[in-house]
């Protein structure tokens, strides 16, 4: 049994040493940390999962990211703590957050990963979208939450920058009172789960962006 929370304040130092557990010193380096630069997180979709003994097992993060003028959910990073690996942590954050992704009326996600592991959650190469170099293009992954979401849609990746929509997600943030209740869940055990940025670039043996 685990405990699924949106991440808090309060957690972030957790997660982030998490991060730095799971993954390379360079993380930070990769392209899709550039995209989330001075860009708040969309609170309602980055979640934690603890044990019942408290200890952080695994957390996922989305950003708003835009192409060719839509908005696009950033996924990643995704990791999960090396005793709790195996466990299906990742799968099921994967799923859950992807499931209140579509519920809030987002239309597309995209992330960088191998693609025969994100094809398990409906993941395809994107071939026109370009993330900032240096990024495999067979590695930049997208999903449709909405029938069509990626068609027509090509080009640079950029920031999301538009006033409103950082305010709007830096209010969530910060106000707790509008994050969702958190919850007992159980957890099915998968054939494959890892810490997930990007394994090439961070050097980890199990990483994506």
């Amino acid at each position: 049994m685990y405990t699924l929370c949106p991440e808090t304040d309060s957690d972030t130092p957790e997660v982030e040493t998490l991060l730095d557990l799971c993954f390379a010193p360079g993380r930070t380096a990769l392209s899709s940390y550039r995209l989330r630069e001075g860009v708040p997180r969309v609170a309602e979709l980055c979640l934690t999962l603890r044990g019942t003994d408290g200890t952080l097992t695994a957390a996922i993060r989305y950003w708003p990211v835009r192409v060719a003028g839509q908005a696009v959910l950033l996924l990643g990073p995704v990791a999960v703590h090396p005793i709790a690996q195996g466990e299906g942590l990742g799968g099921f954050l994967m799923r859950e957050s992807l499931a209140r992704a579509h519920a809030m009326g987002w239309s597309r996600v995209m992330l960088v990963g191998d693609a025969p592991y994100y094809s398990r959650f409906g993941f395809a190469k994107l071939e026109d979208v370009e993330m900032p170099p240096p990024t495999n293009p067979d590695r930049v992954l997208g999903l449709e939450l909405r029938p069509g979401a990626w068609v027509g849609v090509a080009g640079a990746v950029v920031r999301e920058t538009r006033p409103d929509v950082l305010a709007g997600l830096a209010e969530i943030e910060r106000d707790s009172r509008l994050a969702a209740p958190c919850a007992e869940v159980e957890v099915t055990k998968e054939p494959v789960d890892a810490c997930i940025e990007d394994r090439r670039a961070a050097g980890h043996p199990a990483a994506h962006q």
